[in-house]
């Protein structure tokens, strides 16, 4: 059990639209300085925890707590006020525009006085490019480059290292190394140890096992809205985690509880009760 810090908390969270249940009783710790690994095929309701974690939705039951204190997002904009930023694939940035205007969107430095301020671009580039190579993207060295022109892998360092200048504490990364290439996914799992590195909690949402196992302090497999498994580095294998993922687990349990009823009536498998 680590004894890290635990900035964001779910206590039997629940989440519901109307009569239908998406989310069921998930309970998770999201400690600073580790990477929570959320596993879960399609389906499995990650993208509803990560909308309700990032302000979008609100718990149906249950608690989310930030260091400690019970919270209810008014929205996106309060998530993120109090530390909770969210990157999706390619980090929401825009290709048409630079790398010191996707890094400061929204928020862009100015000059000047009064009606007369204008937009800062060299020290908006100045500081874009710092940040970046901060997080040992060393080929990013023009703030007025376009966007476009970046790998998916610098895209998403590009979002991260605006999120981390920007006061997040907890980072969600949504899916982050899907539609890359080996070499690219490689480069953002570097991304993600830096980020934890600086005592970030990072919740790393992906269904590719290695790149979860190459990261992960904690993991957690979500099941058709439910925890199926909650463990630390180094209690599960590969092969053990991949069967949870594809409900494995419950077909292995399955097997179990038949081969144990057979040993205890001779060899006979369970009857099958007719449909009424």
């Amino acid at each position: 059990m680590s004894d890290k810090k635990v900035v964001l908390e779910l206590k039997n969270v629940d989440k519901s639209f109307g009569p239908i249940d998406v989310l069921h009783e998930i309970s998770l710790k999201v400690r600073e300085g580790e990477v929570l690994c959320l596993l879960g095929d399609n389906g499995a309701g990650k993208s509803t925890l990560i909308k309700t974690l990032a302000g979008v939705h609100n718990a149906t039951r249950g608690e989310i707590l930030v260091d400690g204190e019970p919270v209810i997002f008014s929205g996106p904009r309060d998530a993120q006020d109090r530390g909770i930023a969210t990157v999706h694939q390619f980090g929401g940035t825009y290709p048409l525009m630079s790398v010191g205007r996707n890094f400061f969107m929204g928020q862009e430095p100015t000059k000047g006085f009064g009606p007369f301020k204008v937009y800062d671009r060299k020290k908006a580039n100045k500081i874009a490019v710092e940040e970046v190579q901060k997080m040992g993207i060393t080929r990013i060295d023009d703030g007025d480059r376009l966007v476009g022109g970046l790998s998916g892998g610098e895209r998403q360092s590009l979002a991260i290292a605006r999120a981390v200048y920007f006061g997040a504490r907890v980072l969600i990364l949504d899916e982050p190394t899907a539609a890359l290439g080996v070499k690219q996914a490689a480069h953002v799992l570097r991304i993600v140890n830096e980020a934890k590195k600086r005592g970030l909690a990072v919740i790393f949402i992906t269904h590719q096992v290695m790149h979860a196992m190459t990261v992960g302090d904690h993991f957690a497999v979500l099941i058709r809205g439910a925890i199926a498994a909650d463990f630390r580095k180094g209690e599960k294998t590969r092969e053990e985690i991949t069967d949870l993922m594809a409900g494995g687990q419950n077909m292995a349990d399955l097997e179990q509880e038949i081969e144990g009823y057979m040993e205890a009536h001779d060899g006979h498998p369970p009857k099958v009760e007719p449909a009424e």
